[in-house]
C-alpha cells in the first residue's frame, strides 16, 4: 500500500469514494458522501469524485419518484460548498437537478471548488431509455478549468462512444472524468474508457460504485479505472464504501502508483 504524503505542485492527489449508496434513502447517502469528502481530506486530496447519482441510487425514480429532485444549488448543496472550502478540496458531485426556467430534470455533474464556489456543470447527454426516463438529456460539452486544468466531465454512457470524449479533446480537454454506475454484465465496461484514453491521448478517471439495487443491477464487482493511452493503470471493485486515492503526475498523466490507496468508510 502506498504511504500518504504531502501534496505537490507537480501532482493532483485524487480520491475516488466507490460508494454503496442505499437506494432511495437520500438522507443516508448524503451522511456517506461527507464521509468519503472527510476521509479524502485526511488523505490530503485535492479532487474528490463521486460515482454517478450516488445520492439518490441509480434506478431511484422507480423507489422515491422525481418530486425530491429541486433547483440547485439547494441547502445541502450550498452546505456543502462551506465543506469542500472548509476541507480544501474540489468536489466533482453527482446530483440530481431541476431546470428552474422549464423545469425539466437532468442528471447532473457539479464542480464544487476548494473556494466554496461552483465553477461547472455537466448534465448528462447521453441518457439511457427506462432507468433515466426521468432525465432530460444535456445539450452543451463543453471543458470546465479547475485548477489550471481544462476537466471534460463523462457521467457514465457519455464514454459509451467516441462523440463527446473527441469533443471536449478538441475544445482543449487535459483530463477527462467520468462519474459512472456500470457495472459488469451483458451490458457492461467493454474497454470503452480504454479505448477514450486511447484515442483522445487523455488520462480517463472513472469513479465507479458497489453494491446491488436489484437482480439486473448488481455493481459487487464494478471497477474505478484510471486509463491511459488504452491502458487500464489502476482498478479496483470494493464489496462495500471505499476511498480510492492516487497520485497522478502532472508531467506524465499517470498515477504515480500501481496501487490505489484504500480507506474504507
Amino acid at each position: 500500500m502506498t504511504d500518504i504524503h504531502n501534496k505537490n505542485k507537480n501532482q493532483l492527489r485524487v480520491s475516488f469514494l466507490h460508494l454503496e449508496p442505499e437506494l432511495g434513502n437520500i438522507e443516508h447517502n448524503r451522511n456517506l458522501v461527507e464521509l468519503g469528502i472527510q476521509a479524502a481530506a485526511n488523505a490530503g486530496s485535492d479532487w474528490v469524485i463521486t460515482p454517478e447519482l450516488c445520492i439518490p441510487g441509480y434506478l431511484f425514480d422507480r423507489q422515491i419518484g422525481t418530486k425530491w429532485i429541486q433547483v440547485q444549488p439547494d441547502e445541502w448543496m450550498a452546505n456543502l460548498c462551506h465543506t469542500v472550502k472548509n476541507s480544501q478540496i474540489t468536489l466533482f458531485l453527482s446530483y440530481p437537478e431541476r431546470d428552474p426556467d422549464s423545469e425539466l430534470l437532468f442528471n447532473s455533474v457539479f464542480v464544487l471548488h476548494s473556494s466554496g464556489k461552483i465553477i461547472g456543470r455537466h448534465r448528462k447527454i447521453k441518457t439511457l431509455k427506462g432507468p433515466e426516463g426521468w432525465s432530460s438529456p444535456g445539450t452543451e460539452c463543453t471543458p470546465i478549468i479547475c485548477d489550471g486544468l481544462s476537466v471534460g466531465i463523462l457521467v457514465c454512457a457519455d464514454a459509451y462512444k467516441s462523440e463527446i470524449s473527441n469533443m471536449l479533446k478538441n475544445q482543449g480537454a487535459d483530463i477527462l472524468v467520468s462519474p459512472s454506475s456500470w457495472g459488469p454484465g451483458g451490458c457492461g465496461p467493454d474497454g470503452e474508457w480504454e479505448k477514450r484514453s486511447e484515442e483522445t491521448g487523455l488520462p480517463v478517471l472513472v469513479c465507479n460504485r458497489t453494491g446491488k439495487e436489484s437482480d439486473d443491477l448488481d455493481m459487487l464487482e464494478a471497477d474505478s479505472v484510471v486509463a491511459r493511452n488504452g491502458i487500464r493503470l489502476l482498478s479496483g471493485s470494493f464489496k462495500s464504501s471505499t476511498v480510492l486515492t492516487f497520485d497522478l503526475n502532472l508531467s506524465t498523466m499517470t498515477p504515480k502508483s500501481s496501487d490505489y490507496i484504500i480507506s474504507p468508510i
